[in-house]
């Protein structure tokens, strides 16, 4: 299968190791990646923040990016969520409902990484090892906008050598919701310490989910505690395996946090 990938901001920006792991990943399992190079930003913190017309020219810069493709995959739920039910939103606000058309054919086409392995690709066993013990982080736009549901706690029952430890109040929002974060600090604060206090307690080696953007916020407190405890992406531990060796491994020794 031919897979366009849409590498997102953050990982573009600030984690790449995610978008290279679904790289490896899919290419392990037989499928060719192309990078449509025209992508930009899929406009969500413009449509979040009240920048509807800075959203709508990169609605349509992603449409016109991603339409010829017959499958495109993320490794992040929130964008995957932002394509599926913000992009005709935009468009139609607008008045332009060929646009708003256009936006929701490929969104029917976007997938989080875990939905296509798992509903498009049919495999939970992805042939990855992973010798650590790990907690998944059920991300807010993946569990509650996209519904991935248990398909990336399917996808790590099926890694050889990963001890997956179920999480404490898991379904809790880990308190980043972007610019939430920003604009109430002191809430966003004390439910990253709840977030924290329940990773911590389930003693793993590391915290993972679907999206960067919830790792960072979990990972630099993690870091501000000295905690021991690393955030990897679900790509990365996906990716892993005796041969290729561990991609988050190297990053850690490198001084980055996943």
């Amino acid at each position: 299968m031919r897979i366009a990938l849409f590498v997102t901001c953050l990982a573009d920006t600030l984690f790449p190791e995610a978008a290279k792991a679904t790289v490896r990943l899919l290419e392990r399992l037989g499928h060719e990646v192309v990078f449509p190079q025209d992508q930009t930003c899929c406009g969500q913190m413009h449509i979040n923040t009240g920048y509807p017309d800075d959203a709508l020219r990169l609605v349509r810069r992603h449409v016109r990016t991603f339409a010829p493709y017959d499958v495109v995959v993320a490794p992040s739920g929130s964008c995957v969520g932002s394509v599926r039910h913000q992009h005709a939103m935009v468009a139609r606000g607008a008045g332009d409902e060929r646009l708003a058309s256009r936006a929701e054919e490929v969104a029917r086409r976007t997938y989080e990484l875990s939905e296509l392995l798992v509903d498009v690709l049919g495999v939970t066993d992805v042939g990855a090892f992973y010798p650590h013990r790990v907690t998944y982080h059920p991300t807010c736009h993946s569990l509650r906008m996209i519904r991935v549901g248990d398909k990336p706690l399917r996808l790590l029952r099926q890694v050889r050598g990963l001890d997956l430890v179920e999480l404490p109040q898991a379904e809790q929002c880990c308190g980043f919701g972007g610019t939430f974060a920003v604009k109430n600090a002191d809430t966003s604060t004390a439910m990253l310490a709840d977030k924290m206090r329940h990773v911590l307690s389930t003693r793993a080696d590391v915290c993972t989910a679907g999206d960067s953007s919830c790792l960072m916020h979990i990972g630099g407190g993690l870091s501000r505690l000295r905690a021991g405890v690393r955030t990897v992406h679900l790509a990365e531990i996906l990716a892993s395996t005796e041969s290729t060796g561990n991609s988050a491994e190297q990053a850690q020794r490198d001084g980055v946090t996943a």
